[in-house]
């Protein structure tokens, strides 16, 4: 079975172009290979590639940029993806796509289930959500994997504080946004478990526990021995263009019913990073 996966040079991509090799021939794309934002180059790629599964990982995802380029965004996060399920509908394909925890408003003070309604607070949670229901009216068998705060290769919050804990005498992070840092690793390892079980609908995926970015870069320094003053601040005080949902956990007991193991908690996922991270040099 051949399966197409886009956006192999992203966090989560990366990891699924090697988690999905069991599962069949991966025929891998990136941006300069397939671009998300023409439709006949998508058709394109399908046709050729003739998938069984289409795995969806690439996204427009600068959050703040997308409050000034949300038709942009739009093109990417949901265009694209109305063009995918098109075509798996028409093949008889899965299609694989991953949303966000930006669906939410994050007004809720309990871990998001699948079922609870979307509101999204910004463009890109918008686009996100818009890409998600035209999946759903396509009718193609579809597999939405729904994750939040990743981190993985490339550009990330902890690359972001691993780099600047040696520039910086002090840090500014957000105290008041609560969520679970997830592991790429571990999104495409539950991935290619939910396409043996040969699963469809929608499912959140990520790492259990609950934490604020504060007390994230605090276990990155502790874990990495670094030494540098780290200032908590509120949303309103670091000042990103783009709203920002305070509480971003989400429910992973539906994995669990279908008898996949969920992620383990944060800590001790991020600590697994960091040693893999410090292997590679």
């Amino acid at each position: 079975m051949n399966i197409l996966l886009t956006g192999r040079t992203g966090q989560v991509g990366a990891e699924l172009a090697v988690a999905l090799q069991p599962l069949g021939t991966v025929v891998a794309t990136d941006r300069s290979a397939l671009d998300l934002a023409d439709p006949n180059a998508i058709r394109g790629a399908v046709r050729d590639a003739k998938p069984g599964v289409i795995v969806n990982a690439a996204a427009y995802t600068a959050v703040d940029k997308a409050e000034t380029e949300e038709p942009t965004a739009m093109r990417i996060n949901a265009e694209a993806p109305a063009v995918l399920a098109e075509e798996a509908k028409r093949l008889g394909a899965l299609l694989v796509h991953y949303s966000t925890d930006y669906v939410f408003d994050g007004m809720k003070d309990r871990p998001y289930v699948e079922d609870d309604a979307p509101a999204p607070a910004g463009a890109y949670g918008r686009t996100k959500l818009e890409g998600e229901k035209r999946i759903r009216a396509s009718g193609c068998r579809h597999l939405i994997v729904r994750t939040a705060w990743v981190y993985g290769q490339g550009g990330n919050f902890v690359r972001a504080i691993l780099r600047q804990a040696t520039q910086v005498n002090a840090l500014r992070v957000v105290n008041d946004q609560f969520g679970a840092p997830t592991w790429a690793r571990d999104i495409a390892g539950v991935t290619a478990q939910l396409a043996r079980k040969r699963a469809e609908g929608t499912f959140h995926v990520s790492a259990a526990g609950v934490t604020s970015w504060y007390d994230v870069a605090l276990e990155i320094l502790r874990l990495s021995h670094l030494q540098v003053d780290v200032r908590p601040v509120t949303t309103a005080e670091y000042g990103a263009r783009a709203p920002r949902p305070r509480y971003s956990v989400l429910d992973n007991r539906k994995l669990a019913a279908r008898g996949i193991t969920p992620i383990g908690d944060w800590r001790e996922r991020l600590a697994l990073y960091l040693d893999a991270l410090k292997s590679r040099f």
